[in-house]
């Protein structure tokens, strides 16, 4: 493994980490560069389905990725106005028995504190704080970058892991075009023991509705409620995690919804607004010794609940190209693209049709909102949606060997 690349990411997200752990199995050295001067992982929750947590166990994280997490038996859909329920899928044994993994709902900040641990313990030394990139050249030799401070370090590859507002991408590709996409989530998060029995079933819940929609699910192991909810407004284009908002101003956006749904946003600690930027996905991640994951090639709305999903299997889908075809990098990288390039923009396209679905104007009325919803979460539509992305396995896809030619 000597002759084994370093390879430098840029940025020390859940994304970025699952990229280190999947290269350092495969014998590269890893250099992190996070901009924070602390790894605090900001946010909420995160859904986690069949197609990640298997790649999380894969790199050996089984057992601790399951005492961090709540799993679910399933998910339902409720009706904004009357609460009625109906049954999206089952969850728990099921997800393992149909997709061989398990469903977890975690906390963002346990599941990136738990892959921050597994780096440290892994390659000690290898996340460098306050590092953030700036610029970057390369040569025969390998590509060097610059940070903040003026640091310089050398690689043989750079992964620009840095998020939506990636500096990687932004040397390559020029700065992306974010758009409003007129719709602003309420985020928070709730102690289970200030909630209503009713209200802690084994379930994640999406709560339909014209012009917005709610998602609640357990985290912590049931210890915490989280609660999204996105509305479709004009007048919020701030887009912040920590911009702190109101109780009324939350209550006032949901007025006529379920009585739960109320009780949920009157328990919220702090509820947060954030606005959801669009960013078309980008058709090409690559050039020369530098490549994209995750937010920084394919920022993606939450309404299938795969952001995370796509940024972990870009992590493995990257690694074992490389260690397939190392040192040929040219080859490792345009492969890494060519196969996640249908896949993301699939789910990009997917989750903006989801969100529309979830704010229907057909469910102002009982009587339109019912035939509405049973038509829409049928069993086969509800599969053709969700078992494509369930049954996908990042870590055993064919890499199909092809020289550069072929696959450009």
């Amino acid at each position: 493994m000597a002759d084994r690349a370093k390879v430098i990411i840029g940025g020390a997200g859940i994304g970025g980490l699952i990229a280190a752990l999947a290269l350092i199995e495969r014998g590269f050295e890893v250099e992190i560069h996070e901009q924070a001067p602390e790894l605090k992982e900001i946010g909420a929750g995160l859904q986690l389905a069949a197609n990640s947590t298997r790649l999380i166990i894969d790199v050996g994280l089984g057992r601790e990725l399951a005492h961090i997490s709540w799993e679910p038996q399933g998910k339902e859909i409720r009706l904004w106005s009357t609460g009625r329920v109906w049954t999206l899928f089952d969850l728990a044994q099921e997800s393992v028995d149909r997709f061989g993994a398990p469903y977890y709902m975690v906390h963002r900040a346990d599941l990136h504190q738990m892959l921050v641990d597994a780096v440290n313990k892994r390659a000690p030394g290898a996340i460098r704080l306050s590092s953030r990139i700036i610029d970057f050249t390369e040569d025969d030799r390998g590509v060097h970058v610059v940070n903040a401070d003026g640091r310089r370090f050398s690689g043989d590859l750079l992964i620009g892991a840095d998020g939506v507002h990636s500096a990687v991408r932004g040397k390559i590709f020029g700065a992306a075009k974010p758009e409003y996409t007129g719709l602003m989530v309420w985020r928070g998060i709730i102690p289970t023991k200030k909630l209503p029995e009713h209200l802690l079933r084994q379930v994640g819940t999406n709560w339909v509705g014209p012009n917005r929609h709610v998602i609640q699910y357990m985290v912590r192991r049931g210890e915490l409620m989280n609660f999204v909810g996105v509305v479709e407004r004009g007048d919020w284009t701030v887009e912040s995690w920590t911009a702190a908002g109101s109780h009324a101003e939350c209550h006032a956006d949901f007025e006529g919804w379920h009585e739960d749904v109320h009780t949920m946003i009157e328990n919220i600690e702090v509820p947060y607004k954030w606005a959801l930027i669009g960013r078309a996905p980008m058709q090409a991640w690559s050039e020369g010794r530098t490549t994209l994951l995750g937010d920084a090639c394919h920022p993606t709305l939450p309404f299938l609940a795969q952001g995370a999903g796509m940024a972990i299997e870009d992590g493995v889908v990257l690694a074992r190209c490389l260690d397939a075809f190392w040192p040929d990098y040219e080859t490792a990288l345009l492969r890494y693209e060519a196969l996640r390039l249908e896949r993301t923009s699939r789910v990009v396209t997917g989750s903006l049709e989801n969100g529309r679905r979830f704010h229907n104007p057909e469910m102002v009325n009982k009587e339109t909102a019912e035939a509405y919803v049973t038509r829409e979460w049928r069993g086969d539509r509800v599969n053709a949606r969700y078992n494509w992305l369930f049954e996908y396995d990042a870590s055993s896809v064919p890499l199909n060997e092809k020289s550069v030619a072929e696959i450009s």
